[in-house]
């Protein structure tokens, strides 16, 4: 049999491309090593914010009396229901994704799976467990993996990555991060509230990466008051099973340590994919693609991670859309102009757009409006003594080109902003936008006021 179309990886960009291309009629074959969801559903987005709304939970519990909330006794948990509440969830969205997929009747195969050439009428070979098959279309969602640095002592100390952190079965005293991006500072949050002594290192100035700089020193001053220690421009030159070896400004430090968590980022999966076989083309590390997701060979396309882009589970999602839509004949071209970026912490921080950062680095001229969170009465009477701040960023035209949150629920409000980005909205176009009385999305429409 020749497939319309064959993904290799079933994470959210490989089962999102399956769905839509076997929802409108293509023959669809999808290739997974490991577990339908990828690492976002099994490994990554959904188990960890699993585990922080437990840590949320109990810190609510711990505050209640902040809320006129008598809770008799001390607040405990268990950590093995916690994780077994976790696996329950990954259990259960992985059986819908599967089963949305069997309904539209793609095939499954579980394995691995590489390049192997074409055939003579054009037809891209796929080899899996020693099978050929055959297919018009290739995707290629094959995802990342952790990056180990080449870290002295490493290799003869035991140390998690977010997938052994993620199925701890015993809480450590002490725990160093080593990485304070996204992933690292989320299982700070969590560790910190189950009463882990965290510290989190990191190489750059500020946490959180590219994120914006002044939302990222809030929540870390937020963190700092709880007790997690924080080393900026600070490398780590050596690990052993009871220390940390840090070094700032040509001075060494060394931490003691139960546990080692290594967060210091992602790189796209490519090794032994067979991209040789057809020549296509890698850019950064990842294989390059146009704005309809295409390679350099027009019958493969590449969304997510592989691509080293944007390696957020959204982002896959929405360039696997593309992909299939353009496989489809349909018009549909890939923007990043408003991919938003959530930090799932307590509280909560959100971008989407350009930062102060990017637009001083390109001298691109701009306007800041900014509020406190506590602007909003709806975030006041859920917040007893919550922090956080609204900036909205617009350009020379008054075009809203950025917006920054630190503050619950961050995660969810950031979309507004997002579609009036992507949408090109005026400040004077948004204001005229009716927003419910009470509600934390106020702020953004207060911001413009």
């Amino acid at each position: 049999m020749i497939y319309d179309v064959a993904i290799i990886g079933g994470g959210p960009a490989g089962y999102t491309a399956a769905e839509r291309a076997s929802s409108h009629g293509l023959k669809t074959i999808l290739f997974e090593k490991n577990a339908i969801g990828g690492v976002c559903l099994n490994e990554g987005c959904i188990p960890t914010k699993t585990l922080l709304y437990s840590a949320k939970t109990l810190d609510n519990i711990k505050s209640a009396q902040k809320y006129g909330i008598n809770v008799d006794g001390n607040a405990d948990f268990d950590l093995s229901k916690i994780i077994a509440r976790k696996n329950k969830v990954v259990r259960k969205l992985t059986a819908g994704i599967k089963m949305k997929l069997t309904a539209h009747n793609s095939v499954i195969v579980s394995g691995e799976a590489s390049i192997s050439g074409k055939d003579n009428e054009g037809n891209i070979e796929i080899t899996s467990a020693d099978e050929v098959y055959k297919t018009k279309k290739l995707i290629l969602c094959t995802g990342s993996e952790s990056i180990i640095p080449p870290i002295k002592g490493l290799a003869g100390t035991e140390y998690w990555t977010s997938r052994e952190a993620l199925d701890c079965k015993e809480l450590p005293q002490s725990l160093v991060i080593i990485g304070g991006g996204v992933i690292g500072v989320e299982f700070a949050s969590f560790f910190n509230s189950m009463g882990v002594k965290v510290t989190v290192v990191e190489m750059m100035p500020e946490i959180l990466g590219a994120m914006d700089k002044e939302s990222s020193a809030i929540l870390r001053a937020e963190y700092t008051k709880k007790g997690i220690i924080f080393h900026l421009n600070t490398k780590v030159t050596a690990v052993s099973p009871q220390e940390v070896t840090i070094e700032k400004d040509g001075e060494t430090q060394s931490i003691e340590t139960d546990k080692i968590l290594l967060s210091v980022g992602r790189r796209p999966i490519i090794d032994g994919l067979g991209l040789d076989k057809l020549n296509i083309e890698l850019h950064r590390n990842g294989v390059k693609v146009d704005e309809n997701m295409q390679t350099s060979c027009a019958n493969v396309y590449a969304c997510g991670d592989i691509t080293g882009y944007s390696l957020l589970a959204h982002t896959a999602v929405r360039e696997a859309e593309v992909a299939v839509n353009h496989i489809l004949g349909k018009d549909d071209r890939m923007s990043y102009k408003a991919i938003p970026g959530v930090v799932y912490t307590n509280p909560e921080i959100a971008g989407v757009g350009k930062t102060e950062e990017e637009l001083l680095e390109k001298g691109i001229i701009y306007k800041v409006h900014k509020l406190p969170m506590a602007f909003s009465g709806r975030f006041v009477a859920e917040n007893e003594m919550g922090n956080g701040i609204c900036k909205l960023i617009v350009d020379a035209e008054d075009t809203i080109i950025g917006c920054h949150m630190l503050g619950n629920p961050a995660s969810e409000l950031i979309v507004i902003a997002g579609i009036a980005i992507e949408k090109g909205y005026s400040v004077e176009e948004f204001r005229k936008i009716v927003f419910p009385h009470p509600t934390v999305g106020e702020i953004i429409h207060e911001n413009l006021i």
